[in-house]
């Protein structure tokens, strides 16, 4: 294996030479620094830094104070193709409510390192990959750093992460706030099929390639009409600004890799125990008109849960924290309701789970 190679924030995939064989594959390291523009600056005070996960795989993370008063910290767990700069917006919301932030960039996306010869590629081949970036996140920014009590945002991938790691026992957070979460995939047909074609090609060496229909153009370089993620045109150029600036944070299509690890983890969420297991209080916020992840899978997971609810924003699109202000405003105050909370007694595993029903606005 090649030596890892270092490159400017903003390299342009252009240059990018043909995909690497799957022994060539480099641990790809990019750089560390947060890339502001004038559409959307940073909060003030970021100390980032370079983490490592178990595995030696290299990890963006950043990190704010709110200053003296501090009601915990906030850990927010991105979604598939997502980075740090995107949430500037969401953190200086949470310091201003008194809260301390930290954030990573999953590997293979943002500027943390890639796991497939092209960067464009979203790939990864098991979920639990992301249950190691996590650790290390808990392990070299929260645990050093950060004041308790933790409390997790996690938006549709980094959602179901924090998922998995609750059921496993294994939640470093008092309360988890996940927004669109990824129970299901919205309106997939035939999934039997699909997913026994995805494992199919996985095992006969194609999973790194883009998914059928895939390509290297980054999702939010679509035009807003037509878009699936926000009916704000606002926040939907701010995303578009950031990567024309910073390219090498975007990545495009996942992979059947990829798609085939999330279908494992979806099919454990279809176990009605699977949401008795987890202790740990979580709201989840769905949108009615995601078009992404299935809403009503998250609204029926959420009424197993033994101490959690769901809130569906009606019309409101996949990122809802990235949604118009009337959407945001409901968000933002079923989020004060919820967090910093009061201590919590856990039920224990033979309680019934408490009966909260789906709540749409």
């Amino acid at each position: 294996m090649e030596s890892p190679e270092r490159f400017p924030v903003a390299w342009n995939c252009a240059i990018e030479k043909e995909p690497l064989g799957f022994k060539e594959l480099e641990h790809r390291n990019f750089a560390m620094e947060l890339c502001p523009i004038l559409e959307n600056p940073a909060p003030p005070g970021a100390i980032v830094s370079a983490i490592t996960a178990r595995d030696k795989w290299t990890l963006r993370a950043a990190r704010w104070s709110c200053g003296a008063e501090c009601a915990g910290t906030i850990a927010i767990l991105p979604g598939r193709a997502e980075f740090i700069e995107k949430y500037f917006e969401v953190i200086g919301e949470l310091l201003s409510r008194n809260f301390d932030v930290a954030i990573l960039d999953w590997r293979g996306q943002g500027n943390s390192g890639r796991l497939a010869g092209n960067p464009r590629k979203g790939h990864v081949g098991d979920f639990r990959a992301y249950e190691r970036d996590l650790d290390a996140l808990v392990e070299q920014v929260l645990e050093p750093y950060c004041r308790p009590p933790w409390f997790a945002l996690g938006h549709s991938m980094g959602g179901a992460i924090a998922l998995a790691m609750a059921h496993a026992g294994r939640s470093p957070f008092a309360r988890m706030v996940l927004t669109a979460p990824m129970i299901n995939i919205y309106g997939l047909r035939f999934a039997a099929t699909v997913r026994f074609l995805a494992k199919t090609l996985v095992i006969l060496g194609q999973g790194r390639r883009f998914v059928p229909g895939g390509g290297p153009i980054p999702y939010m370089s679509v035009n807003f009409e037509g878009n699936v993620l926000t009916s704000d045109p606002r926040r939907h150029a701010r995303g578009a600004a950031i990567i024309e600036a910073a390219p090498g944070l975007a990545i495009a299509d996942p992979t059947i890799g990829w798609i085939n690890a999330a279908f494992h983890l979806m099919r454990r969420f279809e176990d009605v125990e699977y949401p008795r297991r987890i202790l740990t209080p979580v709201l989840i916020m769905a949108a009615g008109a995601d078009r992404l992840v299935d809403s009503a899978a998250a609204e029926q997971f959420a009424s197993r849960l033994k101490a959690g609810k769901c809130i569906t924003l009606a019309h409101a699109r996949h990122e809802i924290l990235m949604e118009r202000d009337c959407f945001r405003e409901l968000f933002w105050a079923a989020f004060d309701a919820f967090l910093p909370g009061e201590s919590t007694n856990y039920p224990s595993q033979t309680e019934e789970p408490l009966q909260l029903n789906p709540i749409t606005l």
